[in-house]
């Protein structure tokens, strides 16, 4: 059987190859709906598929979008990636995951990778400083939006979300509570680099704790951002003498993690001890007890993300567009903190 080529597609709709190709691509220039209808009930009555490799070989594009992140087995980045991919598939397009391993050189080799493939754009979640990633994009002039979090080093479009003051909303609903202090649960090093989630959630916690005029000295504790090893860093925190009345953590899953050594400590929660945690993730409605958390838009966050990536107008030197967009957070309390 013959194969079906847009030629035929344009013969059966009595319409131009060239308005064939706008409907298949969606522009770049518009169709009127009655030709659209016509194009389209033409390809599906031949069965026409069109052919993508070719169409990428043309327009030096594919319909990939490739997306970096840390690590997806953490429920923050797993719900993101997931929030990406529903946003690329409402534009069409598709997209590729790599995980850095919060490593450079990794975070590095999918960059060449996914730009090598030419995809039509690429959203980095990355958890350093990237001076490394900063210069691999500079040098494929590549089309870059950074989500969640914006290193110093790359100068581009981010969309990110209120930080800062969303761990001073948590940290302040806590002290409210009544509790002497709050305890911060942050990453494995605080550093000053601008953008970082993790820094400006202990930021927010400094800002809060001040403000209520309580000291921070000796209360902020490093942890790795995932569950099993903040398990046992609090395991130790939590069976010395000075253990903490409330605690905010960086990151859901480190909350997690405190909960559970909570609970193999027979420590009350909240009764002898209150949490808090940043991202809500969805396991944080079921943790035991509920987790108290911060919030930011994530569907919007990602449509926002794949939207910048794929829109030229951002890209115009002199652009007066907009190049970070900050969504607000919200707090959302449940029993770990002492209310309900």
């Amino acid at each position: 059987m013959p194969k079906v080529t847009r030629d035929d597609v344009a013969r059966l709709a009595g319409t131009s190859t060239a308005v064939v190709s706008y409907v298949i691509n969606n522009g770049p220039r518009p169709v009127a709906p009655a030709t659209r209808e016509r194009v389209l009930a033409a390809i599906k009555q031949l069965g026409y598929r069109p052919d993508r490799v070719a169409q990428a070989m043309a327009s030096r594009r594919t319909d990939l979008i490739g997306l970096i992140v840390p690590d997806a087995r953490q429920p923050f980045f797993a719900e993101m990636a997931h929030a990406v991919e529903q946003a690329a598939s409402e534009r069409g397009k598709m997209v590729l995951v790599g995980n850095s391993d919060y490593l450079d050189d990794r975070e590095v080799h999918y960059l060449r990778a996914f730009l090598g493939m030419r995809v039509s754009g690429l959203i980095l979640i990355s958890q350093g400083p990237s001076e490394n990633a900063a210069i691999e994009i500079d040098a494929w002039d590549a089309r870059v939006v950074l989500l969640h979090e914006r290193p110093e080093a790359i100068d581009d479009i981010a969309v990110v979300t209120d930080d800062i003051g969303g761990a001073q909303l948590a940290t302040r609903h806590l002290l409210e509570h009544g509790y002497d202090y709050v305890a911060c649960l942050g990453g494995t090093e605080v550093t000053p680099e601008v953008g970082d989630p993790v820094t400006d959630h202990v930021v927010g916690w400094r800002r809060a704790m001040q403000e209520a005029g309580k000291s921070t000295e000796g209360r902020l504790f490093q942890a790795p951002y995932n569950r099993y090893d903040a398990y046992t860093v609090a395991l130790d925190l939590l069976a010395g003498p000075d253990r903490p009345p409330a605690i905010f953590c960086a990151t859901d899953d480190q909350a997690i993690g405190v909960l559970r050594a909570a609970r193999e400590l027979r420590i009350d929660v909240p009764g002898k001890l209150a949490v808090a945690g940043f991202d809500d993730v969805k396991e944080a409605a079921l943790a035991d007890p509920p987790l108290t958390t911060v919030a930011s838009d994530r569907q919007a966050m990602a449509r926002a993300a794949v939207d910048a990536v794929l829109d030229d107008s951002l890209r115009v030197p002199g652009s007066r567009r907009e190049r970070v967009r900050q969504f607000p957070s919200r707090l959302v309390v449940r029993a770990s903190c002492g209310c309900g």
